[in-house]
């Protein structure tokens, strides 16, 4: 009777949340904006007959026709000239309220306490696809930053359409569309950051050229059993080879020290696929020794 009870408070807690508008629920965090762009991932030609997964058929309408553009400013928040941006992709099987929900993403980003603006663009929405629709496109991500730059400055919440700092963020399935906008979204210098979460399953050669000729910190954590285990070792041995260095070490043996400290930081962790986002706080630590300014206040 205890356990039934148990199971029926989760449950219902887990239904309030979902249920509970995405903007009244992180409101006390700062201010949070849904915003339908054209510049936004979807819709997109190439998913207009929807996508084919195992036999299984992932319509248009249910999984690709969502414009939606998450934008949370935290409070406290300083317009500065340029500004700042962390921006996250989610996974498989997701969507933008499932995944802040699930891994805490704006508690976390927060409770990081630095000075930018938080952009989470729905990707497939739950669905088992990695396409980055227009993001995967030449100036893609430059775009969908213009274009939220743009409504922050006509509501007077920041000087300029000037861009800082950027940090690129996402679990799983979200290396591909992070890629792309290494490889051609029209801001690559402007990248500041690259934290993968048990993502780094292909198109390493993007991340690699970047690794190459920029100077952004790049984290990568990975699992036994999440399916980047491989690809990471192998990456890892490249560099070996090449002589190029780099922070290897077991996620619990990691301090912050660590992460401000390294450029190249690979971490392998004993938790699953879906825990290294925010079981340890990993995604707040990470932003945290990140060099985005801090709010003052």
């Amino acid at each position: 009777m205890i356990l039934r009870s148990i199971s029926f408070l989760i449950v219902t807690i887990t239904s309030i949340l979902y249920s509970q508008d995405i903007t009244e629920r992180y409101s006390e965090l700062g201010e949070i904006y849904i915003l339908e762009l054209a510049s936004a991932p979807f819709p997109h030609p190439e998913r207009t007959d929807g996508h084919n997964y195992k036999n299984q058929k992932y319509s248009f309408q249910e999984h690709y026709n969502d414009s939606s553009v998450a934008l949370f400013i935290p409070k406290g928040f300083e317009p500065t000239a340029p500004t700042n941006i962390i921006l996250y992709f989610h996974g498989w099987y997701n969507n933008i309220d499932t995944a802040s929900t699930q891994f805490k993403i704006i508690e976390q980003v927060s409770q990081s306490n630095k000075n930018a603006i938080f952009i989470f663009p729905e990707g497939p929405k739950n669905a088992p696809d990695s396409f980055g629709g227009k993001l995967e496109e030449k100036n893609g991500l430059k775009n969908l930053i213009g274009d939220v730059l743009k409504i922050l400055l006509e509501k007077g919440k920041i000087y300029s359409e000037n861009v800082g700092d950027i940090i690129l963020a996402g679990h799983s399935g979200a290396y591909r569309v992070i890629s792309f906008c290494l490889k051609h979204g029209g801001l690559t210098p402007k990248v500041s950051d690259v934290i993968l979460f048990d993502a780094l399953y292909s198109n390493t050669e993007h991340f690699t050229y970047w690794i190459e000729n920029y100077n952004g910190r790049f984290i990568n954590i990975y699992t036994d059993n999440g399916g980047t285990k491989s690809k990471t070792e192998n990456m890892m041995k490249d560099f070996d080879n090449r002589g190029i260095a780099y922070f290897n070490a077991k996620e619990l043996d990691v301090n912050l020290n660590d992460l401000q400290n390294n450029r190249l930081i690979f971490i392998h962790s004993d938790l699953t696929h879906n825990e290294v986002i925010s079981k340890r706080e990993q995604f707040l630590n990470y932003l945290r020794t990140s060099k985005l300014p801090m709010i003052k206040n």
